[in-house]
């Protein structure tokens, strides 16, 4: 929207907007900058105040124009800064909700700044691999001193106002209406200053002392802390330019640092994270217009340890949740669950008694099908297995109202099989938590062939009220996290046959930045889950090989953490992994009877042949549309299963390889006899991109 000029008096207001965050874009900035210049060339305006509409100041940069030549397009961000803080008119901003980011800055461009009590304020570049690039990192420190400026920037959170009171940052924070307390400070300084130049950040001194100490200490915390990620040393270098130079040299070295991120593999990765979150929510043949159903109450058949996590997603956002057993003894210690996670966080002050006590009152737990009648939505979270799962959907389509969704937690079934045994299919759809089903950020929402449109509207809208990243998955035999998985772990498992341990597997690719190495990951999860899905395999996929050795493994009882065995050994009270005698004896026993002589295995060989597995069954997926985007697959293994945040998902990593690098690889890796060699033939839309030089993410990514 055009900047709203409206005059208070001598006071001229300004009013700026870009729905919904009021970021600034080319065409804002544009405005904003010649609303500015008219206020000082005009003779009956003596000060000016800036305000953002929709009820917030600013949510900062429009970052689809990184990379671009919008970003650069006059006026930039820092010209338009520029242009407020040498204003021969006292400039006030009048901060209300979010001010973030570009926003933020400006602010500090400002000659003063007055907040409302509900706002909040904070540079959130950070997350996005950079520094603040129009000044933040030289206005705030002056302002707040270099600790507590540091601390800001480096956490990227919104800060309350309140936090700031008594700093020279805010000169009044206002209980009332923002840009009448603005306009009344405006007139109030206009009388103090008496034609004197209004006050800027960049003028300010700053005194620290043991200001190297300081320094030396935040750069070997962080070095420790974020290896992988270049934009918190380069926040600590500039902030310490700002204490050391002057403001012009330390404006450049922010912008040097801001450029050379800008420009790094790691803030295009996170970035690519940031765009593929808001598309992921985007289904081409669902618009956003689409209705979707009411959910008050929610039901959950299953109060092990899956169904107690989803439960509690439901009670934390204030949904009442009926949770139903078919056992006394299992149902109580579902409830039992369910109070210790609440105690948990009320000793570790996350939450207060009485906010812990109204979420456990949402829960009624019940023995007896027909209490579910009246729920909006149910979940099953039952064994995995289609027989028992078929039985439950019988009972929910017996018992539940009409108008409700059915919704399966499975995590490889076939959603239409499971469907088909109700009288409405089109009301059936997959809801497939990740465990800890109450932590874990990822929902992978499975439609079925019968799924109605609104339905999964419905259901995507959901998981953004119980803060969930919902990534909708057609139906396939593990749908995209653990169908992609299974070659991961096969591959993993055929290395351990040829020589590598289950040790040099997790280290080498925890190196490469997942959080947790297959066999650990397995260990963790329960080795009978792999185990249970395998003899399935067998049976439906006689064709397809596997290494034996995790058979053997859960064959000795050695299933994970939970028996205190499992690849590694874990003892009491302690849940580090251990190595294992009996393992190495079992692997040399198993190697013995294949006639492999072992070999050692590079780390290199190790990374590369776990991640393309998922890269070329990914890969599969896309071409059979179980996958709406790359991206989506990205979102999936970041949340899901631990791929590094910093190189942007399997498939964005693959983009930064290139798809011929990674074909290449393969072909290296087809001449193994060891290990279906067929495997790494390259999917068809891998081999297209690889001739064709494209990118998986090339396509709709920001749309």
């Amino acid at each position: 929207m055009p900047v709203v000029k409206v005059r208070d008096g001598q006071v001229a207001v300004l009013t700026f907007g870009e729905p919904p965050v009021n970021s600034l874009g080319v065409t804002t900035r544009r405005d904003l900058a010649a609303a500015i210049d008219a206020a000082i060339a005009d003779p009956a305006v003596a000060a000016i105040v800036l305000s953002g509409a929709n009820g917030l100041f600013s949510a900062g940069a429009d970052i689809t124009e990184f990379g671009t030549p919008k970003m650069l397009a006059g006026p930039n961000l820092l010209d338009l800064i520029a242009l407020i803080e040498s204003s021969p008119k006292p400039v006030v901003a009048a901060i209300e909700g979010t001010c973030l980011g570009g926003g933020f800055e400006i602010a500090l461009g400002c000659h003063y700044r007055v907040a409302g009590a509900a706002a909040k304020l904070g540079l959130p570049e950070v997350k996005l691999g950079l520094l603040p690039g129009a000044g933040g990192t030289q206005r705030l420190p002056r302002l707040i001193g270099v600790e507590a400026a540091l601390n800001v920037i480096l956490a990227g959170e919104p800060v309350p106002a309140g936090a700031f009171k008594g700093s020279p940052l805010l000169d009044q924070i206002a209980d009332g209406p923002v840009v009448a307390a603005a306009v009344a400070l405006a007139n109030a300084k206009l009388t103090e200053l008496s034609g004197r130049a209004p006050p800027r950040a960049r003028d300010r001194k700053l005194r620290e002392p043991a200001l190297d100490a300081f320094l030396g200490f935040a750069r070997n915390s962080i070095k420790a802390a974020f290896p992988n990620y270049p934009a918190p040393l380069a926040i600590v270098d500039a902030i310490g330019s700002a204490a050391t130079q002057d403001f012009e040299t330390g404006m450049a070295a922010e912008r040097r640092g801001f450029s050379e991120l800008m420009h790094g593999p790691v803030s295009g990765a996170l970035r690519h994270l940031f765009f593929a979150e808001r598309a992921a929510a985007k289904i081409p043949d669902v618009p956003e217009s689409t209705p979707v159903r009411e959910v008050r109450r929610v039901g959950v058949v299953g109060a092990g340890t899956m169904g107690t996590g989803i439960a509690i997603n439901f009670l934390n956002a204030r949904i009442p949740v009926v949770l139903l057993e078919v056992g006394r003894e299992a149902l109580d210690q579902g409830v039992a669950r369910i109070a210790e996670t609440y105690e948990g966080q009320v000793k570790k002050g996350r939450l207060k008694p009485e906010d812990a006590a109204a979420r456990r009152a949402l829960l009624s737990p019940t023995l007896s099908y027909p209490d579910l009648a009246g729920c909006d939505l149910v979940i099953e979270a039952v064994f995995e297995d289609m027989d028992v799962k078929r039985q439950v959907f019988e009972r929910l389509d017996a018992t539940v109202k009409p108008g409700a969704i059915l919704a399966s937690n499975t995590s490889t079934l076939d959603l239409d099989r499971i469907a088909a045994v109700t009288k409405r299919p089109s009301d059936v759809i997959g809801t497939h938590f990740f465990s800890p089903a109450n932590v874990m950020k990822l929902l992978e929402v499975v439609r079925g062939k019968a799924t109605g449109k609104d339905v999964l509207a419905t259901v995507m809208k959901l998981a953004r009220t119980i803060r969930k990243t919902a990534v909708v998955a057609g139906v396939c035999d593990g749908f995209i996290g653990n169908r992609m998985i299974e070659q991961y772990l096969r591959q993993a498992l055929f290395m351990v046959d040829e020589g590598a341990s289950p040790a040099e597997i997790d280290r080498a690719i925890e190196g490469f930045g997942f959080a947790m190495g297959p066999f650990r990951m397995s260990d963790l999860a329960g080795n009978d889950i792999g185990w249970h899905i395998r003899k399935r395999r067998y049976l439906e996929s006689p064709t397809m090989a596997y290494s034996r050795i995790a058979d053997r493994l859960c064959e000795l009882g050695r299933l994970g953490q939970k028996t205190g065995a499992g690849w590694y050994d874990y003892r009491p009270g302690d849940r580090n992994a251990h190595p294992s005698a009996v393992v190495d004896e079992l692997i040399a026993k198993y190697r013995a009877e294949l006639g492999v002589a072992p070999r050692k295995l590079a780390k290199a060989e190790i990374v590369d042949r776990l991640v393309y597995a998922l890269v070329n069954e990914a890969a599969k997926i896309l071409d059979e549309g179980i996958a709406n985007k790359a991206s989506d697959i990205d979102l999936v293994y970041l949340y899901g299963y631990g791929f590094p945040a910093w190189r942007g998902g399997p498939m964005c990593y693959a983009d930064t390889v290139g798809s011929f690098g990674v074909v290449h690889r393969m072909a290296e890796f087809a001449r193994n006899p060891h290990g279906d060699p067929g495997f790494w033939t390259p999917a068809p839309l891998l081999a297209r991109l690889a001739a064709s030089g494209g990118a998986f993410n090339s396509i709709g990514v920001r749309s």
